[in-house]
C-alpha cells in the first residue's frame, strides 16, 4: 500500500473527499481480505511506556479516520504502534449534511464538519470483535448531537461502561468544533463536574473487570493560557491518565483567500503544526511530567513528529498527514523518533 499510494492520491484527490475516503478503505478492506497487506503489527520502533501500557513504537493513527473500528486490521498493516478508533456516541447518527468534508492541497490541510458520523457504541464493538489486530486499541468517546449539553455526562459514562472491556484506554473527545456547544465543557466547573464524574466510574469499573484501563482527554489548539492552566490543574486533581493535544482549529489565517478556506468545520493539517505544538508545550510546563501528553496535529513528517516530543510529547498521533503522505509516514515518524 505504502508503494502504491502516491500513484492513487492523484486520482483520489479528483474525488470527493468523503467519497475518496470510502474508496480507500474499500480497497483497502480488500487487500486484507486477499491476503496483500502486511499482518496487522506495529513495525519495530523506540518502545515507550505510557499509561502503563508498553507501547512497541509511539507512533499512533488518531481517532476520527476509522470511526466505527471497520478497517482496523488494514490500518493496523502500516505499522502503527498504536491505534484510536471513533469517536463513538451512545446511538447511531448520521453526522452533519454533506459536502463536509475538504481538502486544500495548497496548504497540505484538510477542514471537516463530519459531526460524529458513527454507528453508535453497540456497532463499533460488534466490529472490534471479529479483529485480528492485538495492538493497543484506544477507543474516543463523545456525546450525541442531541443530548443537552447539560446532560452531557451521561452519554460519556455510557459510553465508557460499553467500551472498558474492549478498550486499553479510552479518550474523552470534548474538542470537536461540530457538535454545538460540545467545546464549552472545557471550561471550569463542567470540565471538572465531567472528569471527576468520569473518574469514579473508572474505578468502580476497574474493580468490576478487574483491569484498570486509562482515560485520556483530547483538548483544542484554540485555548489561551488562562484556559491551560485551568485544564492542566483539572486533569491533575482528577487523575486523569494522559491528555491529547490538538484536535482541529477554528482558525483560518492560514487558508485564507484559498478555495474551500472558509468552510466551517475544524481544519486540520500542516496549518495547525505550530499552534498544536504551543499548546503540548505550553502543557508540559504546567504538568511538569505528572501526566503524559500524547500529541497530534500537523505532522506531516517525521521531523513534525521529532518536534512533538521535543516540546513535551511522549507519543504522536496521526491522520491528516496519512491522507497527503500515505503509510510511507508511519515508517517515516518512527524511524525519526528511535
Amino acid at each position: 500500500m505504502s508503494a502504491l499510494y502516491p500513484l492513487l492520491r492523484p486520482l483520489l484527490f479528483r474525488l470527493d473527499g468523503e467519497t475518496a475516503h470510502d474508496l480507500t478503505f474499500r480497497l483497502l478492506d480488500i487487500a486484507v481480505r486477499l491476503g496483500l497487506t502486511r499482518a496487522p503489527e506495529a513495525l519495530p520502533g523506540r518502545a515507550v511506556e505510557c499509561m502503563g501500557l508498553a507501547f512497541p513504537n509511539p507512533v499512533g493513527l488518531a481517532a476520527g479516520l476509522d470511526k466505527n473500528a471497520a478497517h482496523v486490521d488494514g490500518l493496523a498493516s502500516f505499522g502503527f504502534g498504536f491505534l484510536e478508533v471513533g469517536t463513538v456516541t451512545p446511538r447511531p447518527q448520521p453526522g452533519n449534511p454533506r459536502p463536509r468534508l475538504f481538502r486544500l492541497p495548497e496548504a497540505q490541510a484538510i477542514i471537516n464538519r463530519m459531526g460524529f458520523n458513527n454507528g453508535g457504541v453497540d456497532g463499533l464493538l460488534a466490529h472490534a470483535a471479529g479483529i485480528r489486530y492485538r495492538g493497543i486499541l484506544g477507543i474516543n468517546i463523545g456525546k450525541n448531537f442531541d443530548t443537552p449539553i447539560e446532560r452531557a455526562a451521561d452519554d460519556y459514562l455510557a459510553c465508557l461502561r460499553k467500551v472498558y472491556a474492549r478498550a486499553d484506554y479510552v479518550t474523552v473527545n470534548i474538542s470537536s468544533p461540530n457538535t454545538k456547544n460540545l467545546r464549552s465543557l472545557q471550561e471550569g466547573d463542567a470540565l471538572l463536574a465531567l472528569l471527576r464524574a468520569l473518574k469514579d466510574e473508572q474505578i468502580a469499573l476497574a474493580a468490576k473487570h478487574g483491569k484498570r484501563v486509562p482515560l485520556a482527554v483530547k483538548i483544542a489548539p484554540d485555548l489561551d493560557e488562562s484556559q491551560l492552566d485551568a485544564i492542566a490543574d483539572v486533569l491533575v486533581s482528577t487523575g486523569m491518565d494522559a491528555v491529547i493535544a490538538t484536535n482541529t482549529t477554528l482558525a483560518r489565517d492560514a487558508v485564507a483567500g484559498l478555495p474551500h478556506g472558509d468552510e466551517a468545520g475544524g481544519l486540520s493539517g500542516a496549518p495547525v503544526r505550530e499552534k498544536s505544538t504551543a499548546v503540548v508545550r505550553g502543557l508540559a510546563k504546567r504538568l511538569d511530567g505528572r501526566l503524559p501528553i500524547i500529541a497530534a496535529g500537523g505532522i506531516l513528517s517525521g521531523a513534525d513528529a521529532r518536534e512533538k516530543i521535543d516540546a513535551g510529547a511522549t507519543l504522536v498521533q496521526i491522520y491528516s498527514g496519512l491522507i497527503y503522505r500515505g503509510p510511507a509516514l508511519v515508517g517515516e515518524a518512527i524511524h525519526a523518533l528511535r
